[in-house]
């Protein structure tokens, strides 16, 4: 198995534009549960802390193995997603790991 971490900071003018902003990465993530073959488990959270070194958002997924993780990359709903968040995300942060 292997373990795919992603973090974002998320671009915002105002707290309410960044939180709409991260509902809607959090929205378009979950719909990827079921959609995609080899993805075990699909996590968002989102940030509580609220301190200055925090990223906004995590996603935590499991896939059965590299190339389940390979193939997500480019399969067309996870392109759907990217596309529909386009800019949204300002920085990216990412850790893939065998469990």
């Amino acid at each position: 198995m292997i373990r795919h971490i992603v973090m974002w900071n998320v671009r915002g003018e105002s707290d309410d534009e960044k939180a709409a902003n991260i509902a809607t990465l959090k929205r378009c993530f979950e719909t990827l549960r079921g959609r995609i073959p080899g993805l075990l488990k699909l996590e968002i959270g989102v940030d509580t802390s609220r301190v200055d070194y925090a990223c906004d958002v995590v996603l935590y997924s499991e896939f059965e193995s590299q190339a389940a993780l390979s193939a997500y990359a480019t399969h067309p709903e996870h392109t759907r997603v990217r596309q529909e968040l386009g800019d949204l995300r300002i920085a990216r942060y990412q850790v893939d790991y065998p469990a």
